[in-house]
This record gives structure tokens, C-alpha cells and sequence, in this order.
């Protein structure tokens, strides 16, 4: 198989900073893996690959060790609710991830298969 090449090289160089601030662009605004590889014209790949790269200089903070927070949903909407109340309330939750990724879920999932599934997520 041969193989030409036309045209100068496109191979970029870019800095820790410049990638950082690509990986961090993802979930700003809504924006996409997808999006943010098109606005910066390179390959989802190579996003994933930055993100490792980052992680692994320490440039990133690593997500593995996820921390749940108890949420006063009574203090928020000033009514107090008895227990009983808030477990018959359905309700949907939005957990936005650092890396743009979002999870939606009902309020009834138990904690640690949540918490699985976040590990599973982020290690993707």
C-alpha cells in the first residue's frame, strides 16, 4: 500500500493550558464531547485521550472519589415535609458530571447502584 501526504502537515502542538481548556469546555453551556471537538476541529478520540493525559498529570481532578451530599429538600421550598411524604413525591434528578456527561434518574434509585453507575460513567 503506498501512501502520499499533499499538503503541509497539520499536526498542532498545543500546550497543557490550551488542552485544559478544551476538556474543561465540555458541559459548559450545554456543550457536548461532539460540539466541542467540532469548535476546535479535532477528534472526539483525542479529547478522551487529553482528558487521560491531564488526569494522569494531575492537571485534572479525578472523579473516583464521588461525595453524595444530603440535600434538605423541606429548607429548600420552605414547607416542612414529613419523611413519609418526601418518599411518595416523584421526583426526576439531574446529576450534571464534570465532564459534561449528565444522568437522569428517579428520586427511588438506591444510593450505591447510583453510585456504581456514576464510577462506570466517568470511567468511560
Amino acid at each position: 500500500m503506498r501512501v502520499e501526504i499533499l499538503g503541509q502537515e497539520r499536526r498542532r502542538r498545543w500546550g497543557d493550558e490550551k488542552k485544559l481548556d478544551i476538556v474543561m469546555s465540555i458541559g459548559l453551556d450545554g456543550a457536548t464531547v461532539t460540539e466541542v471537538a467540532h469548535r476546535h476541529d479535532v477528534s472526539r478520540q483525542q479529547i478522551y485521550a487529553r482528558r487521560h493525559e491531564l488526569k494522569k498529570k494531575g492537571l485534572l481532578p479525578s472523579t473516583a472519589d464521588t461525595v453524595f451530599l444530603p440535600v434538605d429538600m423541606a429548607a429548600m421550598h420552605g414547607a416542612p415535609l414529613v419523611r413519609e411524604e418526601v418518599a411518595r413525591v416523584p421526583a426526576m434528578i439531574e446529576l450534571r458530571l464534570n465532564d459534561g456527561r449528565s444522568l437522569r434518574f428517579d428520586s427511588g434509585v438506591d444510593a450505591a447502584d447510583l453510585t456504581r453507575l456514576i464510577r462506570a460513567v466517568e470511567a468511560a
